[in-house]
């Protein structure tokens, strides 16, 4: 028995590096009752071959055991190949808050391209993400220029702190620094009130001024019995437009892989600045079966006399029963987008059917 003592004792040390490991304290237990089951069998057989069947188990089968259980419980977390992973983080705020519906009729979504706010500003949004009357209770958030760990906004991780005060769930993810040594990038973050899964880093194709990269990021969540996708999306702003819609096309490509997943929504800021952008960005997601939940020709940005269309929501499979952009928010250059999306009782959808050329 002091072998099987050792192997026991061998699978509770994993939980000394359970921060870096997948496997989690329940998975760890599962892996225990299991290995004692095994371990009966083992110790249960005559007393001259018991000791090759203990051997045979630790060497064996032991190591195998706890492989497969720690890999198919980890968290699918796709990046490239040469990506850090401490450039993409999940989370979920130590008191999530209770509100919402497990089968809800209606859910908010809202987007902002936040512009890096901190300190006070950012005390102001999360009040206003919490109690304001078209952006505040929504249970799906898209965010961009969040920032994570930059000088400028104190060393605060942005994402984080959103969604501990809100009581939610949260992924973030930024795009590689242009150079070895440089200040972590700005990044775009997921809140939710329903526990996100499926995460997707996209490292968006086409380099920036200054070789800089910009980046996407995509969720699963479960409403009910239904699974909705969701991107928030972060455009470079200065490519040629035929370069832009390879970085949307980027993220809808990832949503080609999910073909049984029929609702998703993608939002955020896709600097769409001249009109040839926008029409572009039009034809490129109507073609995929999206749905614009903001009409084209309305603002998100303005700077001095100059207003911009580059926010957007799409839509897949969801119908939007209202929406709007918030012009008294001015905390960002650009101003927050809200939807509302109808569900039926029973956590299903309101089928949306995709949209035609004569909606373009």
């Amino acid at each position: 028995m002091k072998a099987i003592q050792l192997s026991a004792a061998s699978l509770r040390s994993l939980r000394k590096h359970d921060g870096a490991s997948p496997c989690s304290n329940a998975v760890i237990e599962r892996c225990r009752f299991d290995m004692n089951a095994i371990i009966y069998k083992a110790t249960s057989k005559p007393e001259h071959i018991r000791p090759l069947s203990v051997l045979y188990f630790h060497v064996l089968i032991l190591p195998l055991f706890i492989a497969f259980a720690c890999a198919a419980s980890a968290t699918t977390l796709r990046t490239t190949p040469d990506e850090k992973s401490d450039l993409l983080e999940t989370g979920s705020a130590s008191n999530l808050r209770p509100s919402a519906p497990v089968l809800p009729t209606e859910i908010k979504i809202v987007s902002y391209n936040m512009r890096w706010r901190g300190g006070d500003e950012l005390r102001r949004l999360i009040v206003m993400l919490r109690e304001d009357a078209e952006i505040g209770g929504a249970a799906i958030i898209g965010l961009q220029e969040v920032d994570r760990n930059k000088q400028r906004t104190g060393n605060v991780n942005t994402a984080r702190t959103i969604a501990e005060a809100l009581g939610m769930h949260y992924v973030w993810t930024a795009p590689p620094t242009a150079q070895t040594g440089q200040e972590e990038e700005t990044g775009v973050a997921i809140l939710s009130s329903y526990p996100l899964m499926n995460v997707e880093r996209i490292v968006l194709p086409n380099e920036g001024p200054g070789k800089r990269r910009r980046v996407a990021l995509g969720a699963t969540l479960r409403i009910g019995t239904t699974d909705v996708r969701v991107y928030s999306v972060h455009a470079e702003t200065r490519i040629p437009v035929e370069k832009k819609m390879d970085q949307l096309h980027a993220v809808l490509k990832d949503l080609q892989r999910r073909p049984k997943t029929e609702q998703a929504i993608v939002l955020g800021d896709f600097n769409t600045i001249k009109g040839k952008d926008v029409r572009a960005c039009i034809k490129l997601f109507t073609d995929e079966g999206l749905t614009a939940a903001i009409p084209h020709d309305q603002a998100t940005w303005k700077t001095f006399i100059f207003k911009l269309k580059l926010d957007w929501v799409w839509l897949r499979g969801l119908e939007a029963t209202g929406s709007g952009i918030v012009h008294r928010i001015t905390l960002s250059d650009h101003w927050p987008l809200w939807v509302r999306v109808k569900f039926g009782g029973d956590g299903k959808t309101s089928i949306q059917p995709s949209s035609s050329k004569a909606d373009r």
